[in-house]
């Protein structure tokens, strides 16, 4: 008596993936295609993100350049929005190579078990990113680990499974993107009714992202502004025509920023201490620059600002011009998490990094960090710390 490889059900499901695998949505052309794809867009999204967390979180043993002032802002919109286009890429690649979760036996060596458990991280990974970046930019955050950690470990271990698939199937994708002809051409499959073939599929995978990313790049590319209906925000909506994250009543600092006992410190590793009201800082040589604030989120909008050069206010705490200083700059809001931040190497002297009195000719609004807030070249929004009243030179 024959006994059957499998039973009856197995047979069955092996014998309706192959099915699958037969149509042009779910062959290895299709299926190498979207993965070239969403390869670009993760690597895209990986360097620039990279470059973000080491903007906000710089290492002693680099110094940030203060320019080109823009430079944040490309980048992260180009991390937000190659973010964004990788999730309708993601989900095709998903579907064109779901009946391959079905193979028997689920890996044929030690090598293919390898293969085969980094799709697992892969995958994982790929989905925690992109869910986790997209209810960042939304400010939503189901979880209690600090975004910015989880995101950036994260990428590394995606990256990494990533690079190890690309090992793998590289053979595979060489094979069946050559244009090389077989010797014994396989006849093409015939359309089934009501299903689309591989060019129907990929041109709605690709049609998805284009579509996706013109609708929210306009939060970072002005000429498109008009056409953000599903970014989180317009970038011309808010105070002074600028948005703000974190109010000044949110922050707890509003009756401190309004109060006539502000002073301005300038203390530390300085021959004299400063201390000054915001009319002794209207009364210094003014300095005006257009610089962007550049959001983590993604967006980001331009605005001329005026105020006194944190070099000008060293200066006038006896420091020497051009000295080799860090300085920690601090603000009214004591509990929040970029309550401080710290000017380094350039950026410390450029004649663009200025504490701001005046956004486009008109005094801050409290919201946008009356009395004093820090405006500088090429660094993320996070980092333009508001309501300053301390500067502590080391």
């Amino acid at each position: 008596m024959k006994v059957p490889l499998l039973d009856p059900g197995l047979e069955h499901l092996r014998a309706r993936r192959d099915a699958a695998l037969d149509r042009p949505a779910h062959d290895d052309r299709s299926a190498a295609i979207l993965g070239i794809a969403l390869g670009v867009s993760f690597t895209l999204c990986f360097v620039t993100g990279l470059y973000s967390h080491l903007l906000q979180q710089p290492p002693t043993w680099i110094a940030v350049p203060p320019s080109p002032a823009g430079l944040f802002r490309i980048t992260q919109g180009l991390h937000v929005a190659s973010g964004i286009a990788s999730i309708p890429l993601l989900l095709a690649k998903l579907w064109s190579v779901y009946p391959r979760l079905f193979q028997w036996p689920p890996f044929r060596d030690a090598l293919h078990l390898v293969e085969r458990a980094s799709l697992v991280v892969l995958v994982a990974g790929s989905l925690f990113m992109l869910f986790s970046g997209t209810a960042n930019i939304e400010r939503w955050y189901p979880w209690k680990f600090f975004f910015p950690t989880g995101h950036y470990w994260a990428a590394w271990i995606t990256m990494g499974a990533l690079v190890t698939h690309i090992g793998a199937k590289l053979p595979v994708v060489r094979r069946v993107l050559s244009r090389t002809p077989l010797a014994q051409p396989v006849p093409p499959v015939p359309a089934e009714p009501g299903i689309l073939g591989r060019r129907g599929f990929l041109g709605a995978a690709f049609t998805a992202t284009g579509l996706l990313t013109l609708f929210t790049v306009g939060q970072t590319v002005g000429p498109l502004r008009r056409l953000t209906f599903f970014a989180p925000r317009r970038p011309d909506i808010g105070p002074q025509g600028l948005p703000v994250n974190g109010a000044a009543v949110e922050a707890g600092v509003l009756d401190a920023a309004t109060s006539a006992d502000y002073r301005l410190v300038v203390t530390g590793a300085v021959p004299q201490e400063l201390t000054l009201t915001r009319g002794d800082l209207e009364a210094m040589e003014r300095r005006s620059a257009v610089l962007p604030i550049a959001c983590v989120e993604g967006w980001s909008a331009s605005a001329r600002w005026g105020g006194v050069t944190v070099g000008a206010l060293l200066e006038a705490a006896g420091v020497a011009p051009g000295a080799d200083v860090t300085v920690d700059v601090r603000s009214l809001e004591r509990n929040g998490l970029y309550g401080q931040s710290v000017l380094a190497g350039d950026q410390v002297w450029a004649g663009n990094t200025l504490l701001a009195l005046t956004i486009d000719d008109e005094d801050l609004h409290v919201d946008h960090g009356y009395p004093l807030r820090l405006i500088a070249g090429n660094r993320p929004g996070v980092l333009q710390t508001k309501w300053v009243e301390e500067l502590v030179v080391r």
